[in-house]
């Protein structure tokens, strides 16, 4: 992931840079831009959210302790205005998404596929503390409609397309039980020090689509500020995989700056 984020970061900066050297050609393509009504813009930002069943479902009894770890997000896009007031627009993406959180949850008659201590795998349903690690990096292709409520302000909203080039969904359980095969079957404990881990990573899907919604504002010239809401549409996991028994969606806010030209 980290070589993602410094490849980024150096098309971020490389393309500020090449911008400021070459004012002369700037002016010109920004006129070019003009005359054909688009516009153009690089951003940076940060994924704030989680990873999450809707509703909550009955096996989760509480949520023990959430951290959002850091998610970095890049993006260049593209904007068509199609009226001359320049007020409805539609934008096109490309956009390094990550998406992280760690939760600890208490949960009863959880799905659950544990390594056992010779590294084979025992599957039931777990009653006891859970934690999960969800790392997703992701190529996200947003495709926005825009409309601009004043020289200041726009909202934005449309779907968004993601592929999944790095993915860990893992944890561990620990204080707490294992019936195995489900719910009449045979009780193995775990208690203290002792716990059981747990990797679900191979069987989340490539392919994940959802909404964005949200808003910016143009803080000075070229600068804009900017806040949008993603919501994932498709399970994370995949198709054939039944051992979580309920769909688990990303839903993130991301807030961050922009450069425009």
């Amino acid at each position: 992931m980290k070589k993602y984020i410094l490849t980024g970061l150096a098309m971020f900066f490389f393309g500020i840079s090449q911008i400021n050297a070459q004012s002369s050609n700037e002016h010109k393509g920004l006129l070019w831009s003009s005359l054909h009504g688009l516009d153009y813009q690089f951003k940076a930002g940060v994924n704030i959210g989680g990873t999450a069943p809707l509703p909550l479902p009955k096996e989760i009894r509480s949520l023990d302790n959430y951290s959002p770890g850091l998610a970095i997000t890049l993006e260049a896009n593209i904007t068509k205005w199609i009226d001359v007031q320049k007020k409805w627009g539609v934008s096109l993406g490309l956009r390094l998404d990550n998406k992280n959180m760690t939760t600890e949850a208490t949960v009863k008659n959880y799905g659950m596929e544990i390594f056992n201590e010779t590294g084979g795998k025992v599957e039931g349903l777990w009653t006891g503390g859970v934690k999960t690690k969800v790392k997703m990096s992701l190529l996200t292709v947003p495709v926005l409609a825009n409309y601009k409520i004043s020289d200041r302000w726009k909202i934005v909203a449309g779907p968004y397309f993601s592929y999944m080039i790095e993915k860990d969904f893992s944890g561990h359980v620990y204080e707490g039980h294992l019936r195995s095969p489900d719910a009449t079957g045979d009780r193995v404990n775990f208690t203290g020090d002792n716990i059981a881990t747990y990797d679900f990573s191979e069987d989340l899907r490539k392919f994940q689509w959802g909404l964005q919604v949200g808003g910016e504002w143009k803080a000075y010239k070229h600068l804009n500020i900017h806040a949008d809401l993603t919501w994932g549409l498709n399970d994370i996991f995949k198709k054939d995989f039944t051992t979580i028994s309920f769909a688990m969606y990303p839903i993130y806010l991301n807030i961050g700056f922009g450069y425009s030209f």
